[in-house]
Protein backbone atom coordinates (compact mmCIF):
# COMPACT_ATOMS: atom_id res chain seq x y z
CA UNK A 1 0.00 0.00 0.00
CA UNK A 2 1.40 3.17 -1.15
CA UNK A 3 0.17 6.58 1.02
CA UNK A 4 0.54 9.89 -1.14
CA UNK A 5 -0.37 12.88 0.76
CA UNK A 6 -3.53 14.47 0.81
CA UNK A 7 -4.16 18.31 1.54
CA UNK A 8 -0.86 19.81 3.11
CA UNK A 9 -3.19 22.41 4.85
CA UNK A 10 -6.53 20.48 5.22
CA UNK A 11 -8.53 22.83 6.62
CA UNK A 12 -8.01 25.87 3.92
CA UNK A 13 -7.80 23.54 1.45
CA UNK A 14 -10.71 21.59 1.39
CA UNK A 15 -12.62 25.37 2.09
CA UNK A 16 -11.42 27.17 -0.63
CA UNK A 17 -11.52 24.05 -2.86
CA UNK A 18 -15.49 23.98 -1.40
CA UNK A 19 -15.88 27.39 -3.02
CA UNK A 20 -14.56 26.47 -5.88
CA UNK A 21 -16.58 23.63 -6.62
CA UNK A 22 -19.68 25.55 -5.51
CA UNK A 23 -18.86 28.26 -7.96
CA UNK A 24 -18.36 25.76 -10.60
CA UNK A 25 -21.87 24.51 -10.34
CA UNK A 26 -23.23 28.02 -9.58
CA UNK A 27 -21.80 29.20 -12.73
CA UNK A 28 -22.12 26.76 -15.59
CA UNK A 29 -19.52 25.86 -17.81
CA UNK A 30 -17.06 28.10 -16.15
CA UNK A 31 -13.55 26.71 -15.56
CA UNK A 32 -12.16 26.81 -12.02
CA UNK A 33 -8.83 25.80 -10.76
CA UNK A 34 -8.19 23.99 -7.40
CA UNK A 35 -4.60 24.79 -7.35
CA UNK A 36 -1.86 23.24 -5.23
CA UNK A 37 -3.47 19.64 -4.57
CA UNK A 38 -2.21 16.12 -4.73
CA UNK A 39 -3.02 13.39 -7.42
CA UNK A 40 -3.34 9.60 -6.56
CA UNK A 41 -2.01 7.83 -9.38
CA UNK A 42 -4.41 7.68 -12.02
CA UNK A 43 -6.86 9.98 -10.41
CA UNK A 44 -6.20 13.78 -11.67
CA UNK A 45 -5.54 16.70 -8.97
CA UNK A 46 -9.01 17.82 -9.37
CA UNK A 47 -10.73 14.81 -8.93
CA UNK A 48 -8.71 14.27 -5.90
CA UNK A 49 -9.58 16.93 -4.57
CA UNK A 50 -12.52 16.65 -5.21
CA UNK A 51 -13.14 13.45 -3.37
CA UNK A 52 -10.90 15.28 -0.33
CA UNK A 53 -13.73 17.98 -0.43
CA UNK A 54 -16.52 15.95 -0.90
CA UNK A 55 -16.13 12.05 0.09
CA UNK A 56 -16.03 10.74 3.40
CA UNK A 57 -17.56 7.61 5.12
CA UNK A 58 -21.24 8.48 4.41
CA UNK A 59 -20.29 8.95 0.72
CA UNK A 60 -20.72 5.96 -1.34
CA UNK A 61 -17.99 5.75 -4.48
CA UNK A 62 -17.69 4.07 -7.84
CA UNK A 63 -15.05 3.93 -9.82
CA UNK A 64 -14.52 3.04 -13.29
CA UNK A 65 -12.02 0.16 -13.82
CA UNK A 66 -9.76 2.23 -15.42
CA UNK A 67 -9.21 4.17 -12.18
CA UNK A 68 -10.03 1.47 -9.86
CA UNK A 69 -6.06 0.26 -8.05
CA UNK A 70 -5.08 0.00 -4.69
CA UNK A 71 -3.19 2.92 -4.50
CA UNK A 72 -6.12 4.86 -5.39
CA UNK A 73 -8.14 3.07 -2.92
CA UNK A 74 -5.69 3.01 -0.16
CA UNK A 75 -5.59 6.49 -0.28
CA UNK A 76 -9.66 7.28 -0.58
CA UNK A 77 -9.98 4.61 2.76
CA UNK A 78 -6.78 6.32 4.49
CA UNK A 79 -7.79 9.96 3.68
CA UNK A 80 -11.48 10.38 3.05
CA UNK A 81 -13.14 6.67 4.40
CA UNK A 82 -15.60 6.85 1.66
CA UNK A 83 -16.38 3.21 1.15
CA UNK A 84 -17.06 1.43 -2.26
CA UNK A 85 -20.99 1.10 -2.87
CA UNK A 86 -22.49 -2.18 -2.89
CA UNK A 87 -24.48 -1.79 -5.94
CA UNK A 88 -25.05 0.84 -8.27
CA UNK A 89 -28.66 2.25 -6.22
CA UNK A 90 -25.74 3.36 -3.47
CA UNK A 91 -23.54 5.16 -5.44
CA UNK A 92 -23.13 9.05 -4.36
CA UNK A 93 -20.03 9.68 -6.12
CA UNK A 94 -18.78 7.72 -9.10
CA UNK A 95 -15.47 8.85 -10.62
CA UNK A 96 -15.37 7.39 -14.47
CA UNK A 97 -12.31 8.81 -17.35
CA UNK A 98 -13.18 8.80 -21.08
CA UNK A 99 -14.12 5.29 -21.55
CA UNK A 100 -17.45 6.17 -19.45
CA UNK A 101 -20.15 4.04 -21.73
CA UNK A 102 -24.01 4.58 -21.59
CA UNK A 103 -24.68 1.28 -19.16
CA UNK A 104 -22.57 3.39 -16.72
CA UNK A 105 -24.75 6.35 -16.61
CA UNK A 106 -28.17 4.38 -17.09
CA UNK A 107 -27.70 2.81 -13.68
CA UNK A 108 -26.42 5.47 -11.41
CA UNK A 109 -29.16 7.27 -8.72
CA UNK A 110 -31.03 9.92 -10.58
CA UNK A 111 -33.15 10.69 -7.71
CA UNK A 112 -37.16 10.63 -7.81
CA UNK A 113 -39.44 13.00 -7.59
CA UNK A 114 -39.98 12.77 -3.56
CA UNK A 115 -35.96 12.75 -3.28
CA UNK A 116 -33.85 14.17 -6.01
CA UNK A 117 -31.27 15.01 -3.46
CA UNK A 118 -30.50 11.03 -3.62
CA UNK A 119 -28.97 10.86 -7.08
CA UNK A 120 -25.22 11.00 -8.01
CA UNK A 121 -22.59 13.11 -8.90
CA UNK A 122 -20.17 11.91 -11.65
CA UNK A 123 -16.78 13.46 -11.89
CA UNK A 124 -15.01 12.57 -15.89
CA UNK A 125 -11.63 12.99 -16.09
CA UNK A 126 -10.94 14.11 -19.43
CA UNK A 127 -7.22 15.10 -21.00
CA UNK A 128 -8.46 18.58 -21.96
CA UNK A 129 -11.71 20.76 -21.15
CA UNK A 130 -11.54 22.60 -25.20
CA UNK A 131 -11.48 21.39 -28.28
CA UNK A 132 -14.64 19.24 -28.77
CA UNK A 133 -17.83 20.02 -30.57
CA UNK A 134 -18.86 23.17 -29.66
CA UNK A 135 -22.04 23.27 -26.94
CA UNK A 136 -24.33 25.72 -25.28
CA UNK A 137 -25.23 26.34 -22.01
CA UNK A 138 -28.56 27.62 -21.15
CA UNK A 139 -30.09 27.78 -17.33
CA UNK A 140 -29.80 28.86 -14.33
CA UNK A 141 -26.23 30.28 -13.49
CA UNK A 142 -25.92 31.49 -17.44
CA UNK A 143 -27.36 34.83 -17.76
CA UNK A 144 -27.87 34.23 -21.60
CA UNK A 145 -25.86 31.85 -22.98
CA UNK A 146 -22.55 30.26 -22.52
CA UNK A 147 -20.30 27.95 -25.03
CA UNK A 148 -17.58 25.31 -24.01
CA UNK A 149 -16.18 22.60 -26.00
CA UNK A 150 -15.05 19.66 -24.05
CA UNK A 151 -14.31 16.67 -26.23
CA UNK A 152 -16.88 14.53 -24.17
CA UNK A 153 -17.02 11.10 -24.51
CA UNK A 154 -20.06 10.32 -26.58
CA UNK A 155 -22.41 8.74 -24.05
CA UNK A 156 -21.63 11.51 -21.99
CA UNK A 157 -22.28 13.78 -24.86
CA UNK A 158 -25.65 11.67 -26.06
CA UNK A 159 -26.81 12.03 -22.67
CA UNK A 160 -26.60 15.56 -21.80
CA UNK A 161 -28.17 16.80 -25.10
CA UNK A 162 -31.55 14.13 -24.57
CA UNK A 163 -31.66 14.75 -20.68
CA UNK A 164 -33.61 11.17 -20.47
CA UNK A 165 -34.92 12.56 -16.91
CA UNK A 166 -37.35 15.37 -16.18
CA UNK A 167 -36.01 17.92 -13.57
CA UNK A 168 -35.41 17.56 -10.60
CA UNK A 169 -34.12 14.20 -11.38
CA UNK A 170 -30.61 13.99 -13.20
CA UNK A 171 -26.68 13.67 -12.39
CA UNK A 172 -24.51 16.39 -11.75
CA UNK A 173 -21.54 16.35 -13.78
CA UNK A 174 -18.07 17.74 -12.69
CA UNK A 175 -15.17 17.49 -15.81
CA UNK A 176 -11.70 17.22 -14.77
CA UNK A 177 -8.64 18.21 -16.51
CA UNK A 178 -5.19 18.21 -14.44
CA UNK A 179 -6.29 21.19 -11.23
CA UNK A 180 -9.04 22.71 -13.60
CA UNK A 181 -12.83 21.48 -13.13
CA UNK A 182 -15.86 22.80 -15.02
CA UNK A 183 -19.49 21.35 -13.89
CA UNK A 184 -22.61 20.85 -15.63
CA UNK A 185 -25.25 20.70 -13.19
CA UNK A 186 -28.83 19.07 -14.00
CA UNK A 187 -30.57 21.89 -14.15
CA UNK A 188 -28.79 23.16 -16.82
CA UNK A 189 -29.52 22.75 -20.28
CA UNK A 190 -27.32 21.42 -23.27
CA UNK A 191 -27.73 22.23 -27.02
CA UNK A 192 -25.80 22.01 -29.98
CA UNK A 193 -24.20 24.87 -31.75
Amino acid sequence: MTLLSGFEQPIEQSQQAFRLILKALSEPGHEVILQGGPAWGTLNAASTAVLLTLADQETPLQLSAELNNEQVLSNIRFHTGAPLAANHTEVSLALFDEQLQSADLQVLPHGSEVSPEHSATLVVQLSTLVGGPNLRLTGPGIEKERNISPPLPAALRDYLLKRPHRFPLGLDILLTCGECLMALPRTTRVEEC
